[in-house]
C-alpha cells in the first residue's frame, strides 16, 4: 500500500522531477517506510512505500525491469500474486523480488493489458512500456485504490491523492459545476471521472487509459457485473444461495490474509465486520486483533456499539481494543481529518475512521473491514421501495438525494446553478443495459458509483492518513458478482441483507445478526451544538467564504439558525455538508 505520482511529457520536453518529488512527499503518510523517484527520458515516477509484502529493498518502487523494458509505480495489493508468480515462472520468467509489484510487470509482459483479469485485489498503477513509449493508467474493478490525473496536449500527471495534484502550478483549481451539483444533491457523491476541481480527473473503476507517445489516448472498461439471474441460477434454492454466499466470503477473507505483517479487523459490532471476524476464526486465525471505536452520546442517540462488538470479541477470543473518543478530541482533530480528505467527504464517519485509524496503526499495519455489504446485499432502507417500482428514478431520488433541484436554486448563487445534473446522471445510469428490475438498477448504481465515491474513498483516505492498509473482502469482485445474481427477494426482507444474515447464522451469534441496524455514529456532527456550531459558523463566515460567494447568504443563515431542523433523508446535516465543502477548500488554500 503506497502513494504514487508521476509526470509523462508528450511534447519532447523533460518532465519536472522536482514537481514529482514534491507530489510524492505530500503523500508521505500513505507510505511512511520509504520513497523513490525514477526519471528517464519523457517520464518521471515517484513512490511512497508502506511495507506489507516483501519487506526487503528488492521490492522498492518505482520498479524498473531493464530486461523487459517496463517501469511501474503501484498502489495496492494483489492477493493471488503467489499463484501468478508460479504460473509466470512456469512460462520462463525470473524474479528479483518476492512481492506483488514485480508480478504485475511480468504479467503485463506475458499477457498485455488483459492481465488485469487475472489480478485479484485492489490496485491503481501506472505502467510505462519503454519500447513504444506507451503509458497505461489502471484502476481495480471496484475503485478501492484511488488514481487522480490531469492530461493536456503537453503532459500527463497522476497521483494517489487530489491534493498532490494541486502541487502543479498550472492546474485549473476552479470548481467543476457538475461536480458541485452532485456534491450538494447526490449525497456528496461525485462520480468519476469528475472531481470537485475542474482541472483534476479521477480514473473510473475497472478502467485502463492507454497513452501513446504523442498523447493520443484510448480508454477501456474491462469489467462490469451483470445484475439479475444468469443461466442456471433459476434452479438455485434459498439454501443454495446461502451456501454460495458463505463459500465466496470464505475465499475473500482468506485471500486478504496474504501479508508479511499481522492482519487485524475493524470490528464495528455490526453483521458485516462480525462475519469477517467469524470467518477468519473459522479459518484458524487465533488471537486476532480487533478494534472498535465509540463517541459521546447526544440526547438519546448513542455514540458507540460496544455491546455488540464485545459479543464477537468474547465469542472468538480476539485481542480486542475498545477506543473511546471524547467530544473535545473530535473537535480538535477535525482540521487534520479534513486535510486528510482527497476530496470533500461529508460523512460523519470520516472523523471516526480517522481517529480509529490513528489508534489501530499503533498495533497493526493491515486490517480487514466490513464496508460494501450494504450496497451489494441491499442493506439500506431505500431498496424495498424499489421492488416493483414503476418510477425507479423517483423512488431512488426521494430516499437518497439530499436536495431536489428546486432547493439547489435556494442554496447556490445563480452563477453556480445549472441544470439538474444529478437527476440526469441517475436517469442515464438506470437506462444502461444489464439491470432490468428497478431494484437492480439501484443496486448497480450504488455498487459502481456511490460505494466507490463514498464509503470506499472514506476508508482509503482515513486509514492511509496513518499508514494503515484497509482490505475489504465484501468488495472481492467474485463476491460482488455473486451478490448481483442473488434474487432481490432473497436480499431485501428482514431489513435487508437477508441471504447474508441467514448464511451468517452458521458462523456468528444471532444476537449480532438480529440487532437493530446501526451505523458508525458521530452524533456531534449531526446535531452541531455548542463549539461544533461555532466552528461551523467560523468557517462559513470566514473572509474566504464571503469572497467565494458560493452559497446564498440567506440559505446559510436559515441553516445556522436551526441546524437540527435541516437533516437530509440519509440522516446527515445539511449545514455540515455546506461547511465541509468550504472547510476543505480553505484547508487546501483554494
Amino acid at each position: 500500500m503506497c502513494g504514487i505520482a508521476g509526470e509523462i511529457s508528450f511534447d519532447g520536453s523533460r518532465p519536472d522531477i522536482a514537481l514529482v518529488a514534491a507530489m510524492t512527499e505530500l503523500m508521505t503518510p500513505r507510505g511512511p517506510d520509504g520513497d523513490g523517484v525514477f526519471a528517464r527520458g519523457q517520464l518521471a515516477f515517484g513512490h511512497r512505500r508502506l511495507k506489507i509484502i516483501d519487506l526487503s529493498d528488492a521490492a522498492h518502487q518505482p520498479m524498473h525491469d531493464a530486461e523487459l523494458g517496463l517501469t511501474i509505480v503501484f498502489n495496492g495489493c494483489i492477493y493471488n500474486y503467489p499463484e501468478l508468480r508460479a504460473e509466470l515462472e512456469g512460462l520462463g520468467y525470473h524474479f528479483f523480488s518476492h512481492g506483488d509489484t514485480e508480478v504485475i510487470l511480468k504479467a503485463w509482459h506475458a499477457w498485455g493489458p488483459d492481465c488485469v483479469h487475472r489480478l485479484y485485489g485492489m490496485f491503481a498503477f501506472c505502467l510505462w512500456e519503454q519500447h513504444g513509449s506507451r503509458a497505461h493508467l489502471v484502476r481495480d474493478r471496484l475503485g478501492i485504490k484511488p488514481l487522480y490525473y490531469h492530461v493536456d496536449g503537453q503532459r500527463l500527471r497522476f497521483a494517489s491523492s487530489l491534493p498532490a495534484m494541486l502541487k502543479a502550478p498550472d492546474i485549473d483549481t476552479s470548481l467543476d459545476p457538475v461536480a458541485l451539483h452532485h456534491y450538494l444533491s447526490f449525497h456528496s457523491v461525485v462520480p468519476a471521472p469528475r472531481t470537485i476541481i475542474a482541472g483534476v480527473r479521477k480514473l473510473p473503476p475497472a478502467t485502463i487509459i492507454s497513452f501513446e507517445a504523442d498523447g493520443r489516448s484510448r480508454e477501456k472498461e474491462y469489467w462490469r457485473p451483470t445484475f439479475g439471474l444468469q443461466p442456471g441460477d433459476e434452479k438455485r434454492s434459498f439454501e443454495d444461495w446461502q451456501d454460495e454466499t458463505l463459500a465466496v466470503m470464505r475465499r475473500a477473507v482468506e485471500r486478504r490474509l496474504v501479508a508479511d505483517v499481522p492482519v487485524g479487523v475493524l470490528l464495528s459490532g455490526g453483521l458485516d465486520s462480525s462475519l469477517v471476524v467469524g470467518l477468519l476464526a473459522e479459518a484458524g486465525q487465533q488471537g486476532l486483533a480487533t478494534f472498535s471505536i465509540g463517541f459521546e452520546a447526544v440526547d438519546a442517540e448513542k455514540g458507540d456499539e460496544f455491546q455488540y462488538s464485545d459479543i464477537i470479541a468474547e465469542r472468538f477470543a480476539t485481542n480486542h481494543h475498545k477506543i473511546f473518543i471524547d467530544a473535545s478530541r473530535t473537535l480538535s482533530e477535525l482540521p487534520n481529518c479534513v486535510a486528510a480528505m482527497s476530496e470533500p467527504m461529508v460523512s460523519h464517519d470520516c472523523i471516526g475512521f480517522y481517529l480509529l485509524s490513528e489508534e489501530v496503526a499503533k498495533h497493526v499495519r493491515v486490517v480487514q473491514s466490513g464496508q460494501g455489504a450494504d450496497e451489494i446485499f441491499a442493506g439500506y432502507h431505500w431498496y424495498p421501495p424499489m421492488m416493483g417500482s414503476d418510477d425507479p428514478l423517483g423512488a431512488y431520488r426521494a430516499a437518497f438525494f439530499d436536495r431536489d433541484h428546486d432547493e439547489m436554486a435556494e442554496v447556490l448563487d445563480a452563477r453556480h446553478l445549472g441544470r439538474d445534473e444529478s437527476g440526469d446522471f441517475v436517469r442515464r445510469h438506470f437506462a444502461r443495459p444489464g439491470a432490468d428490475a428497478a431494484i437492480d438498477k439501484a443496486l448497480r448504481l450504488d455498487t459502481q458509483i456511490m460505494l466507490i465515491d463514498d464509503p470506499v474513498k472514506r476508508v482509503d483516505n482515513m486509514t492511509m492518513a496513518w499508514g494503515l492498509e484497509a482490505r475489504v473482502p465484501f468488495l472481492d469482485h467474485e463476491v460482488v458478482e455473486l451478490a448481483a445474481r442473488v434474487p432481490a427477494k432473497y436480499k431485501v426482507p428482514e431489513g435487508g441483507k437477508y441471504v447474508l444474515k441467514e448464511a451468517a447464522r452458521r458462523v456468528i451469534p444471532a444476537g449480532v445478526i438480529d440487532r437493530p441496524k446501526g451505523y458508525f455514529p458521530v452524533p456531534a456532527l449531526k446535531y452541531l451544538r455548542g463549539p461544533y456550531l461555532q466552528r461551523v459558523r467560523d468557517v462559513l463566515t470566514d473572509k474566504r467564504a464571503r469572497e467565494r460567494g458560493l452559497f446564498n447568504p440567506a440559505y446559510v443563515e436559515k441553516l445556522l439558525a436551526d441546524p437540527e431542523a435541516h437533516i437530509t433523508p440519509l440522516r446527515g446535516s445539511k449545514l455540515w455538508q455546506l461547511t465541509l465543502l468550504e472547510y476543505w477548500l480553505q484547508t487546501r488554500g483554494l
